[in-house]
């Protein structure tokens, strides 16, 4: 996977990757990190993504995180991994 750039944001940690003709944009926070895959084929620029890269992506991607947070949180309370 070869790094292109990271994209600055004061909630997450976010960079854009080339691998296997796709694009790929990694959002990470905490222990938790969503992956986004394009086609090089459709995109023009690094830029045209980062434009997509905007606020309402980024609160669906925040409630994402949230989602799986609880999510993993119910499994290890439900399997006694934490008490």
């Amino acid at each position: 996977m070869r790094y292109i750039k990271d994209v600055p944001s004061k909630d997450f940690k976010i960079g854009i990757y080339q691998w296997n003709n796709k694009y790929i944009i990694k959002v990470e926070t905490g222990m938790f990190e969503q992956t986004y895959k394009i086609d090089q084929y459709e995109v023009e620029t690094v830029e045209e993504i980062e434009k997509c890269i905007d606020e309402p992506f980024l609160r669906a991607v925040a409630q994402t995180f949230d989602s799986m947070g609880g999510q993993f949180q119910a499994t290890l309370l439900r399997n006694e991994v934490i008490f």
